[in-house]
């Protein structure tokens, strides 16, 4: 198996469907490299999927959740490999769990959208960060419960993702408004809560999303306006930086950049930690439903 050939089927689903996370097209890939790449042990198969996992982290995509959504998919599947002698048993059992794994993520939106409906009252305005699907989804939840609110969207560069997000929102019936990045303490006055998503959910309960995304928070902290964040718990990652400064590097910059070592020139990709300010992570993985605050 060769890293092009990964990369490819990586790429592949997320040029095909539009809607996947990142996080999700990995673990896809990691299921299609299982079923069409056949080997004899479990070594082999161990060192294929370290070998995807590896080949995805350089497809200049948001490496947080990919990193963080396989190595709990990793975890979860080959604990098949005690319950066996046949490798080929092994094989079928990790990929019927793998199966499962992925369901349930799939379901996993839905859910968060749906626990979210009491935090968004009639009438309420909301600040949102770049595009988030978890958010996006939430949103589109409430317009189905009737419930009237009105939306202000970043325009999050360098990127520019909010256009896509007000664009969204707009064509369902959302009253929304697409604001510079650097009116955020203006609008936050106004604003009765801030909902965003997140790349990844660090030990410490800190944030990985968007660049920006600190910068809001702490506006948010100022002015006594509740953060809430959306994201799914395959999102957490096993990490625990005590800065800005300590988040690894790959998941700050995206890895042409990286290989190229412009780092005085770009800006990270993915927005920073933010670290012990008022904020909520509402979650949906598996048989736990959790509010935090």
């Amino acid at each position: 198996m060769k890293k092009e050939e990964v990369q490819e089927i990586f790429l592949k689903i997320l040029r095909e469907e539009e809607d996947v996370s990142v996080g999700v097209a990995a673990i896809k890939t990691l299921l299609t490299v299982i079923e069409n790449y056949k080997v004899a042990t479990v070594r082999e198969l161990d060192l294929n999927l370290q070998l995807a996992v590896d080949a995805m982290r350089h497809c200049d995509q948001p490496v947080t959740a990919i990193s963080s959504g396989c190595e709990l998919f990793m975890r979860f599947i080959t604990f098949a490999k005690l319950d066996v002698k046949s490798f080929e048993e092994c094989e079928q059992i990790m990929l019927q769990r793998g199966r499962i794994f992925l369901d349930t993520l799939l379901e996993a939106r839905g859910k968060v959208a749906k626990q979210s409906l009491p935090f968004i009252s009639d009438g309420c305005k909301i600040l949102t960060h770049s595009r988030s699907r978890v958010v996006l989804a939430a949103m589109l939840e409430a317009v189905k419960a009737n419930k009237r609110f009105q939306v202000f969207v970043t325009y999050s560069s360098p990127d520019n993702s909010g256009k896509r997000m007000h664009k969204e929102l707009v064509a369902a019936g959302i009253e929304a408004t697409l604001i510079l990045d650097s009116a955020v303490g203006y609008i936050m006055e106004q604003v009765d809560i801030v909902m965003i998503g997140a790349e990844g959910i660090t030990e410490s309960g800190g944030i990985i999303n968007k660049i920006g995304t600190y910068c809001l928070a702490m506006s948010a902290s100022e002015l006594k306006r509740p953060v809430y964040v959306l994201t799914e718990s395959f999102k957490f990652s096993r990490i625990y930086p005590l800065n800005q400064q300590d988040i690894p590097i790959e998941f700050k910059y995206l890895s042409s950049v990286i290989a190229s070592g412009g780092f005085g020139e770009a800006t990270p990709f993915s927005g920073l930690y933010t670290p012990c300010i008022h904020y909520s992570t509402l979650y949906r993985f598996g048989h736990f439903d959790t509010f935090r605050r």
